[in-house]
């Protein structure tokens, strides 16, 4: 035994014996996959891609209402570069050139900022309103889709019913037959009344095969708007549910109630109106000072790739002083001060002579260049607070301010005319259910006469005293009375889901 679940997965095998309101439906095939408008409600849920549409506007609605909470708390970037420069010249004017070593360079960065404006604070309240609009769109795609399912659901039942009716009239049209044969073979009748007979039997066969091929339909339909495809044959999926009818004792005010405070649109629109509300609060505090804050830490290197020009330009460096520092010797023994440098060349990192880099100070020079990538040099902290205020922005914040007032008319606009729609909906659908309820009594009335005007057309026709034209048109009667009647009673509802659908919940 299987189970109707996931992707349709099997009903229960069942011998399927289907009954129509108040008609008898001849045995579907013998082994069945049943389906009761539960399991097609659930799996609607499930698979439907309409649905399945609505239900996924659920995630942005949750991250926007996070992120507008998120909004208050402070941002925080990390950054890191990495770059590479050429070997050039640098040209300090009047013609001197210097060459410079390609060299490597790598940066990082640390900052904060908090923000702070009317905006920001309005926006967690707008984002929880849009949620329940979300959210209550989504209600009301449930509603929509189960009024959908079950109004199909019960369009299948009443074609299977429709069936039954038009088999009927088969078995009906086969024992006339029979009656028309027998009576030609005895000389009662004539074989006019035989070819009559004939004729009206080839008739309700191809209605019976006309009214299988809706009752299929009905059912591909059915599974195309559950969102999935027939497990089996068509013609083996049987729906089981079966709708009493009962006399409507649905009050009006109290359906229109409900539909106030139920009806998922309704709901949606005011959740709208709502969020429009704080989206004109929201706009006035652009009028209001803005407070920024920022802070930051960062640090760099700087690592050349010429080592030889790195080390030359220090020799140079250390030559220069060299030379400074004996022209200061020369000037203080001179003048007699005192206070000379005893070795000017050791004092500027150089051998004797000054022809090269003592090797500490050149072993230095190689290690404070070998900083890349992560040997960074920091710089010092940085904040600042800024507040803000636009003094003129060329009238963009009156823009803002009016286009957020007409919105906010435009949606409670919107939703007075939902309400009225709401309403009118509700009452003309039920006044729609009473009327359909009225008709059943009537098509029954005229089903019980239907029925009693064929026994007499056959009463009379096994005496001798009527025509086959008379049975075949009183025959033709009853099956017209009884396709009514399975029409009035699946009308009804239908008008019982179309009202619970105006109404935004199950009234049963």
């Amino acid at each position: 035994m299987t189970c109707w679940s996931g992707l349709l997965v099997l009903g229960c095998l069942i011998p399927a014996v289907a009954s129509a309101q108040d008609s008898a439906q001849a045995t579907p095939p013998s082994r069945s996959v049943s389906l009761s408008l539960a399991e097609a409600l659930h799996q609607a849920r499930a698979s439907s891609p309409v649905y399945r549409q609505a239900l996924n506007d659920a995630g942005p609605a949750r991250w926007g209402v996070r992120n507008a909470y998120g909004s208050l708390l402070p941002s925080l970037t990390v950054g890191s570069d990495f770059g590479y420069t050429g070997t050039g010249q640098f040209d300090f004017g009047a013609g001197l050139t210097r060459q410079t070593s390609a060299f490597l360079s790598s940066a990082y960065s640390l900052g904060i900022q908090w923000q702070l404006s009317g905006r920001s604070l309005h926006a967690p309240g707008q984002q929880r309103a849009l949620q329940r609009a979300t959210d209550e769109d989504i209600g009301a795609a449930g509603v929509g889709l189960t009024a959908d399912i079950s109004s199909q659901y019960l369009t299948g039942l009443q074609a299977a019913a429709q069936v039954a009716v038009a088999r009927q009239q088969v078995k009906r049209n086969e024992d006339f037959l029979a009656l028309a044969k027998a009576r030609h073979r005895v000389g009662q009748t004539t074989l006019l009344d035989v070819r009559q007979a004939e004729v009206t039997k080839g008739t309700s066969d191809v209605a019976l095969l006309r009214a299988v091929q809706a009752e299929n339909e009905a059912k591909l339909d059915l599974l195309r708007r559950m969102g999935v495809e027939p497990p089996v044959s068509i013609d083996q999926i049987v729906l089981t549910d079966s709708f009493p009818v009962t006399a409507p004792n649905f009050q009006l005010d109290s359906l229109l109630a409900i539909s106030e405070r139920q009806n998922p649109v309704l709901r949606s629109l005011r959740a709208r109106g709502h969020a429009a509300q704080l989206d004109v609060r929201a706009a006035k505090t652009d009028f209001l000072p803005t407070l920024s804050v920022r802070a930051g830490w960062s640090g760099f290197t700087q690592q050349f790739t010429n080592q030889d020009l790195l080390l030359e330009n220090a020799l140079t460096a250390g030559q220069a002083q060299a030379a400074d520092c004996e022209y200061n010797n020369a000037v203080r023994t001179g003048l007699s001060l005192g206070g000379q440098t005893p070795n000017c060349f050791s004092a500027a990192g150089l051998v004797d002579g000054g022809g090269a880099l003592l090797e500490p100070v050149e072993q230095q020079v190689l290690t404070r260049n070998g900083v890349f990538p992560f040997t960074y040099t920091g710089e010092p902290f940085g904040a600042n607070l800024t507040i803000s205020l636009p003094i003129f922005t060329g009238f963009s914040r009156s823009l803002r301010l009016s286009q957020a007032r007409a919105q906010e008319d435009d949606a409670e606009e919107e939703v007075r005319a939902r309400r009225l729609q709401v309403r009118t909906d509700v009452h003309s659908r039920y006044l729609g259910l009473q009327t359909a309820y009225q008709a059943i009594g009537v098509q029954g009335a005229s089903r019980e006469a239907a029925r009693d005007q064929r026994r007499l057309a056959q009463d009379r026709y096994r005496l001798g005293a009527g025509a086959a034209l008379e049975v075949s048109d009183a025959q033709n009667a009853v099956q017209q009375a009884e396709g009514d009647y399975v029409n009035a009673v699946y009308d009804y509802h239908k008008a019982i889901a179309a009202l619970e659908a105006a109404v935004g919940r199950s009234l049963r």
